[in-house]
């Protein structure tokens, strides 16, 4: 009997996934359209859901779907319900809430004086402390998603114009934000303090963009102009643009990890190509960890920057030894369970003809669990491979993020449990390394440290948070306490 599966089959959950990517447009006849067009180009910052929200002078017109963008708003129906001048839209990959339609943004509400809708990404870290307090006051939250508090602490604050009310709900926020909002005048973006996810303004034939990254700008021939500064927040309407910043200033710490994987390889992030940032990190874990073999190989696609970076510094040949297959969806028909055994072969094969017989230096952005590092190597024995050695392009994995990226806890993080020996051990390489710290700044083009404190978050790879994790300490305080009530009971 054949059935459906609803997740994903080969391990996904051993990379780490972007929360979402948010777009917004103001002033353009096309607006829904554009809009689809953008989530398209941010689709690797979410698969999950995705939603748009427009507005044509009289009302709001919302769709949001659960599955991907090409599957849901390219229908002519779809964009014909999207009416009006102005939109905004994100696409999801969930780290708070579950992936269900009342979870999916842009969210929008009807607050005192006219209609408004959000589209975030990020993650709130005093979310949960927030909302029992704005439950306690009365507040009924309609889903699970952070993203909603905003909403509620909004609708809180005294009556007053949009801006002022936005002002004053996000400076109760913790954690890491990339906003883009929209209400029946303004189109209003905003990054938090420390600018920890992407931000970035456009133009297209005079009507102003903002969107996560700047393949976005691409796909619909707009023009890139600068990124929006940390503490920035962007408020665009009819007659002006006008940047203001509610926030008391701090160092940035742009989250490095864009760099090394989430961002697409042709955006510009913070005004650096991703592309040349990922071949330069491969050069500089070929000068660190050097190795002596046939061929480089990357562990597609994300790998293959680094993989070029790696083979033009160590002068040992490129080959695409692996080969993937896109057409593998997030849910395929599987006739029987020994299909799904499977695994990594539905998305990865090798190319056996470039494998035999050779001593393999395989590339990739990190590992987080081990299980599909496991199976990529078994692979290339199969494949014949005479030596199978694995090269990093990024530090081990060693923390969770708790700002918009879905990483497994601590204790299911493969570099937080083993040394670098033994996890070579474990996926049976017969070397493996990984790039520095010290050295993915150098590629970034920075200094680690700047008056004692990191010029990026790096905290997945080192521990060191750059804002409070304050549902996290809750939540461990709440354990402690039933923890001595059970002691003493």
């Amino acid at each position: 009997m054949t059935k459906t599966l609803t997740t994903h089959p080969f391990d996904d959950d051993d990379h780490l996934h972007e929360e979402c990517g948010v777009f917004g447009i103001f002033g353009h006849e096309d607006a829904g359209a554009l809009a689809t067009l953008g989530l398209h180009a941010l689709q690797h910052r979410g698969q999950e859901a995705a939603g748009i929200v427009t507005y044509d002078g009289v009302q709001f017109h919302n769709e949001r779907h659960i599955g991907l963008v090409g599957d849901n708003f390219t229908k002519p129906a779809v964009i014909e319900r999207l009416k009006g001048d102005r939109a905004i839209g994100h696409s999801r990959y969930s780290t708070t809430g579950a992936p269900v339609l009342r979870n999916v943004q842009p969210l929008f509400a009807e607050f005192h004086g006219g209609g408004f809708a959000v589209a975030h990404n990020g993650n709130i870290t005093n979310a949960r402390s927030l909302q029992r307090s704005l439950q306690r006051q009365g507040a009924i939250f309609q889903s699970t998603s952070d993203t909603e508090t905003l909403l509620h602490l909004i609708a809180m604050e005294d009556i007053g114009p949009i801006v002022e009310r936005l002002t004053g709900a996000l400076r109760q926020l913790e954690g890491a934000f990339a906003i883009v909002a929209m209400s029946e005048k303004k189109l209003i973006g905003v990054r938090d303090p420390l600018g920890v996810r992407p931000l970035v303004l456009g133009e297209l034939d005079g009507a102003p963009i903002l969107t996560s990254e700047t393949c976005a700008l691409d796909i619909i021939g707009a023009h890139h102009i600068r990124d929006i500064e940390p503490g920035e927040l962007i408020v665009i309407t009819e007659d002006e643009i006008r940047s203001l910043y509610p926030f008391t200033p701090q160092p940035s710490r742009f989250c490095i990890f864009e760099y090394v994987y989430f961002a697409r390889p042709d955006s510009t992030v913070e005004g650096r190509n991703v592309y040349e940032v990922r071949k330069r990190i491969g050069q500089e874990l070929a000068r660190e960890m050097p190795v002596d073999a046939d061929l480089v190989v990357p562990v597609p696609d994300s790998g293959t920057p680094a993989a070029i970076g790696f083979s033009q510094e160590s002068g040992i040949p490129f080959e695409l030894g692996i080969i993937r297959n896109h057409y593998v969806g997030r849910t395929f028909i599987e006739p029987t369970d020994a299909v799904r055994n499977m695994g990594v072969k539905l998305k990865h094969n090798a190319n056996r003809k470039m494998i035999e017989g050779k001593r393999v230096v395989l590339v990739d952005d990190s590992i987080v669990r081990g299980t599909t590092s496991l199976k990529i190597v078994q692979m290339m024995r199969d494949a014949g491979a005479k030596e199978v050695h694995m090269r990093i392009a990024s530090p081990p994995t060693t923390n969770p993020c708790f700002y918009g990226v879905d990483t497994p806890e601590k204790s299911k993080l493969i570099a937080s449990r083993m040394s670098i020996a033994d996890m070579a051990q474990y996926i049976k390489v017969d070397s493996l390394a990984f790039l520095s710290i010290d050295g993915l700044y150098r590629a970034v083009g920075e200094a680690a440290r700047q008056n004692d404190l990191p010029q990026y978050c790096d905290a997945c790879f080192t521990g060191e948070y750059p804002t409070r994790l304050t549902d996290k300490e809750s939540a461990r305080e709440t354990v402690r306490q039933l923890s001595l009530l059970s002691e003493t009971a």
